[in-house]
């Protein structure tokens, strides 16, 4: 069988599938292994820079560990990770710093700085959350085929807990008054490319899951994991055919019978499809081939948001400043308002930075950082932004006065090494869809069986990994979503048993390793 894409999703089916009998070829279009979850390696005179490309930090890493145990092997002895003492600070523009950590008691310090009342309804909002992932637990390990899936009694059970018709800010109403704090507590609904006033309330678990399991820093960053990943599906006998992309799948009938590349035809039992679904269906499929899934149909989706980024290589260390920070604007509800009309980047944009080397410091050459710098925009379309040199050449200077704004002055004297990503950037050097890196958007009317299904509902022997099927986006649930199409290909081929309920179990996690920032973030 074949693998279309080395990202998570795809190392992770390559690595499930081997293990129960498969003779698995992967067909990567890059040099290298993990898709967005790669990285960028930056060449300056003073040496190398190491960024990731889009996640920058691994949340619940138990479910990558059980794939791994299932294989026969340890996450932990092949990848370090490190679990940071503070999560993030939350800078609110003109406003309170907000420092957020797993030690609930140093983080109810932190948030009563700006309200002692909502500081006392944290252990309130944790206990509410953990009693909706455990509700939704099921649902997210297994597949949605059909309407009647949704009428299972474990969503019926789950769903007075989901409380579907309220957003992420609405449901967060009920714990916190101050709207600063449920900024806190929500801007997390940006893992999914969308706004906390129009994400489904379900989607407060992320917050939770931060504080309940921690967050944790892979040494070497993100594309140290994916490479631990294909350095263990090699062990299992997985081919790797890199630097060739897929041209077009076979099919006769609507049985997908293999796929063609430059080097020619290979036929295939089946295909594990972890390209950007709107995008790989678009140039792969005909579109008389898709029956649910048509050019037409896909135009009328819904899209997360894209990114403006700067990967920056910068002389000199910053140790006072954390390891994630999360500059909320004044102008936050307005920023995704013309995030979502499309019309125009925010011109007074929040942003997300990551300061890695305060904890790995191996990422930059001695005496210099690594600075990722992401601000959330609209996804490319018809009448939308045009990413001209000179609308890059004006975002970059914003984006630098907006690091100036935030307590980091003469960055832009400091740089010794540059790569910027738009919307159109992610378009054309990753293929991703009108460039919106968080899939199709998670509104209540494209999950669970309104996505695209794990087995494909156009194309026989055609199956899906990815953060644009179910269960959806951020890597826990894509892992998870790997090990549910694994175990469906599993099935119809005849090979052995891929479980999927070891999940979410009592087993620790990777011990506490204390940050660089977790002194100075004491509280």
């Amino acid at each position: 069988m074949s693998i279309i894409g080395a990202g998570p999703g795809g190392l992770a089916s390559a690595m499930l599938l081997a293990n129960a009998g498969a003779d698995v070829t992967v067909y990567e279009r890059h040099a290298q292994v993990g898709g967005r979850s790669g990285t960028i390696e930056g060449i300056s005179a003073h040496g190398r820079f190491h960024f990731d490309i889009g996640p920058t930090f691994f949340l619940y890493p138990r479910i990558l560990s059980d794939i791994f145990a299932e294989c026969g092997r340890s996450l932990e002895d092949s990848v370090e990770l490190i679990r940071l003492g503070s999560h993030y600070d939350l800078l609110f523009e003109n406003g309170p710093r907000m420092t957020a950590t797993s030690d609930i008691e140093a983080l109810q310090r932190s948030v009563a700085t700006i309200s002692a009342q909502d500081a006392a309804a944290i252990p309130a909002f944790l206990a509410d959350n953990r009693a909706k992932l455990e509700a939704f637990r099921p649902v997210l390990q297994r597949p949605f085929d059909s309407w009647r899936d949704l009428l299972r009694p474990d969503m019926l059970r789950a769903l007075p807990l989901l409380r579907p018709g309220r957003s992420v800010d609405r449901d967060l109403k009920n714990f916190f008054s101050d709207p600063r704090v449920r900024l806190g507590f929500s801007f997390q609904s940006k893992y999914l490319g969308m706004s906390p006033y129009r994400c489904p309330s379900l989607f407060t678990i992320l917050a939770f899951m931060e504080y309940e399991f921690g967050i944790f820093h892979p040494r070497g960053g993100t594309g140290a994991v994916m490479r631990a990943m294909a350095d263990a599906a090699r062990q299992l006998g997985v081919r790797f055919r890199m630097g060739e992309p897929v041209r077009e799948l076979l099919i006769e009938g609507r049985r997908v019978t293999g796929l063609r590349t430059d080097r020619g035809v290979q036929n295939y039992d089946a295909v594990v499809l972890n390209a950007d679904f709107l995008a790989s269906m678009t140039n792969l499929v005909p579109d008389a081939k898709r029956r649910k899934w048509t050019n037409r149909r896909i135009a009328r989706k819904q899209l997360s948001c894209s990114t403006f980024m700067l990967y920056l290589g910068i002389r000199g260390t910053l140790p006072d400043v954390a390891h994630h920070t999360i500059f909320l604007s004044r102008e936050y509800e307005q920023n995704f308002r013309e995030i979502n009309e499309g019309r125009i980047a925010p011109q007074v944009p929040s942003f997300y930075m990551q300061n890695a080397c305060v904890t790995d410091p191996a990422l930059a050459p001695p005496g210099c950082s690594t600075l990722y710098v992401l601000v959330p925009v609209g996804h490319t379309r018809a009448g939308g932004l045009d990413w001209s040199p000179e609308e890059r050449a004006r975002y970059r200077a914003l984006a630098l006065q907006r690091l100036m704004q935030a307590g980091l002055p003469d960055i832009e004297n400091r740089i010794l090494f540059e790569k910027i990503m738009t919307p159109a950037d992610w378009e054309s050097e990753l293929d991703v869809h009108r460039g919106a890196v968080f899939n199709l958007a998670h509104s209540l009317t494209q999950m669970l069986n309104f996505r695209p299904h794990n087995r494909f509902e156009d194309l026989d022997g055609v199956y899906l990994v990815g953060g644009g099927t179910h269960p959806g986006s951020g890597l826990p649930v894509i892992f998870e979503g790997a090990r549910i199409s694994a175990r469906l290909l599993a099935e119809d081929i005849g090979l052995r048993q891929v479980r999927t309920d070891m999940t979410w179990s009592d087993r620790p996690a990777p011990a506490p390793s204390v940050d660089a920032m977790a002194e100075r973030n004491s509280l």
